[in-house]
């Protein structure tokens, strides 16, 4: 093997396969030549993004098979910034003991520090609230976190204040409720009505085109990841108006816990979230149909209408199942209150 450069962050490695390598899956071989410094997970990750190359050739399949004598080349990322640190930023608390915290986490909060958002996320406002007592078995990046909403979805979470709860939830949540100790229930505006009030969709997810969003894609791709979806209509709005934009409220749950989940396999039947700025797009002139003001605050939402309305699990220490609920935020319950008076 060869290192022409020995600092990493943004930079070129090379990687010269010998013997041993031959028949070997890159990600596997890859990430015993680098060393400690990166997971395979994270070596995972760098192929798919487009990072690595064979040959001279880029690669995103991470099983793909070595042979002696390729040369594997990966562009190293820059280096991450020193672990997070607390920072002032108000918390919607729903319940807190010495174990776990429970919040009602706000649209446009980021949940973990990463790429473009080192500062002002949920987990340096935890960091300031909870100090030393905040659980680092999750990494120095992401202390405490068992699950994540993201940025622009509002709604309950928990976080693990100690190394007893975060294995305990995140068992909890590996499981997604299986075993009964678990549930988590979302409440989303989508566009059109479904034609059945309740129903499941399964459909594998992965990587889109532009590496960025999500997509249902064949079960037999590489990056491909079981995704389960259970969703029940809680109302229509629009029905038999001819000139309005038909719209409903539904109630989703998880059996699985992927990347954008909701918002993919929603859009995926046709019925996108409102306001997603992702899976909806092609959706937003439906908002023209709308009569003021509801037109008005549906065009001027900033985020998809999607909020995580219970959370219920097992406390770790007590063993009782504890529930928590958080109302529909003021952005979406106007605009719902504006499709109920259509």
């Amino acid at each position: 093997m060869s290192d022409p450069d020995s600092e990493a962050g943004g930079v070129m490695k090379e990687y010269s396969a010998g013997p041993d390598a031959a028949g070997m899956r890159l990600d596997q071989w890859l990430a015993s030549a680098i060393g400690p410094d990166f997971s395979r997970s994270r070596v995972q990750t760098l192929i798919r993004q487009g990072a690595v190359a064979v040959n001279g050739q880029a690669v995103t399949e991470t099983k793909r098979k070595l042979a002696e004598g390729d040369l594997v080349t990966m562009e190293m990322p820059e280096p991450e910034p020193a672990e997070p640190l607390g920072e002032n930023i108000p918390l919607d608390i729903l319940y807190e003991d010495d174990q776990l915290i429970v919040i009602n986490k706000p649209a446009g909060l980021v949940v973990h520090p990463g790429a473009g958002n080192w500062t002002g996320t949920l987990v340096n406002a935890l960091i300031h609230h909870c100090g030393d007592s905040l659980s680092g078995i999750g990494g120095v990046k992401r202390p405490g976190i068992v699950h994540r909403l993201d940025k622009d979805t509002s709604g309950v979470m928990v976080v693990a204040k100690t190394d007893k709860a975060h294995k305990s939830l995140s068992e909890a949540f590996a499981d997604h409720g299986r075993d009964g100790d678990l549930e988590r229930a979302y409440v989303a505006l989508v566009w059109n009505i479904p034609s059945r009030m309740t129903g499941t969709i399964d459909a594998p997810l992965g990587r889109a085109a532009d590496r960025v969003r999500r997509a249902v894609v064949p079960e037999t791709r590489d990056d491909a990841r079981h995704a389960v979806t259970h969703y029940t209509v809680l109302e229509r709005y629009g029905e038999g108006q001819k000139q309005a934009a038909e719209a409903a409220l539904v109630e989703c749950r998880l059996e699985t816990g992927r990347t954008h989940q909701i918002r993919v396999h929603m859009a995926h039947i046709g019925h996108p979230v409102v306001g997603d700025p992702d899976y909806g797009l092609a959706f937003r002139t439906k908002a023209n149909r709308l009569p003021e003001p509801l037109k008005a605050l549906v065009q001027a939402l900033p985020r998809q209408a999607l909020h995580a309305r219970l959370l219920a699990f097992r406390h770790p220490d007590t063993h009782m199942i504890m529930r928590f609920e958080a109302p529909l935020p003021v952005d979406i319950a106007e605009i719902v209150e504006g499709f109920r008076k259509m």
